[in-house]
């Protein structure tokens, strides 16, 4: 009995797709324009978005400065961003408004561009191109529409892209941290802590910081490495002004403590040898 109810729905199926096709195949040979725009509008409704952008593809540069192009190519449109094409979707956003700048739907359709440059963020290791477009493009929005209903959801859509940004930061400066590469480590964790200073993770890139730098002063040459120690005195120092509650401050205070022994140490060799000199 379930064979037969499944075959018998996908008989159905198969019916009304080739139904359905061969209906779209005579209204796209026919020459009723004010027909086939009003069978692509009744596609769209039905949410068949794929047979109705085939309609309104072909029918924009008929209709293009008529009354009736602004609603054809707005559906047009989300036709992609319905397909979740949305690469096609921004660019055709951003030609609607480039067309009809004065558009009632204008603010709509900006954010909806900016919103489409989101969904195209990917994971936190490829490439952000797309990421830096959309927190761009909705700052713009919330700069261009600051009473739109639409800025707080753009607001918190920004804070998720910066996240993301803030993670391969972050990813990145520990790579450079686990290779060894301490310098690079320090000044990539410095970088990280300037550019998201409201980050719940601030005090612990500084604290990153400081243990980078220390290791690149310890591995160091020893004519290099009283300079390198001090550098670990001032990271510490301003770690203890931002971050006078952190969490964190006892172990960074190590570093700190082992950064002056070591530039004391340093300099009684110094002392010594100039004293022998």
């Amino acid at each position: 009995m379930r064979k037969i109810l499944l075959f018998t729905g996908l008989l159905a199926f198969t019916i009304g797709a080739v139904s359905c096709n061969r209906e779209l195949r005579k209204i796209e040979k026919s020459n009723d324009l004010e027909k086939k725009l009003a069978y692509a509008d009744k596609m769209y409704e039905k949410k068949k978005y794929q047979m109705a952008q085939t309609l309104y593809e072909e029918m924009i540069p008929v209709f293009k400065g008529t009354d009736k192009f602004e609603g054809l190519y707005y559906k047009y449109a989300y036709c992609s961003f319905y397909l979740k094409d949305y690469t096609q979707a921004a660019f055709h956003f951003k030609n609607y408004l480039d067309a009809l700048p004065s558009s009632p739907r204008a603010q709509e359709i900006d954010y909806q561009q900016a919103y489409c440059y989101y969904k195209l963020s990917p994971k936190v290791p490829l490439d952000q191109t797309n990421t830096m477009k959309a927190i761009a493009s909705m700052q713009t929005f919330i700069n261009s529409y600051p009473n739109s209903d639409k800025v707080a959801e753009a607001n918190v859509v920004i804070e998720l892209l910066r996240r993301k940004l803030e993670q391969k930061e972050y990813n990145a400066a520990e790579l450079y941290y686990n290779l060894g590469h301490y310098k690079s480590a320090g000044v990539s964790f410095k970088s990280l802590m300037r550019a998201y200073p409201d980050s719940d993770k601030s005090d612990n890139y500084k604290y990153m910081a400081i243990k980078a730098y220390y290791l690149y002063a310890k591995n160091s040459i020893p004519v290099k490495q009283k300079e390198r120690y001090e550098t670990v005195v001032t990271e510490f120092l301003e770690f203890s002004d931002r971050y006078p509650n952190s969490k964190l401050r006892s172990d960074a205070e190590k570093y700190f403590t082992l950064a002056k022994n070591n530039i004391k140490h340093l300099e009684n060799e110094q002392n010594k040898e100039k004293s022998n000199q």
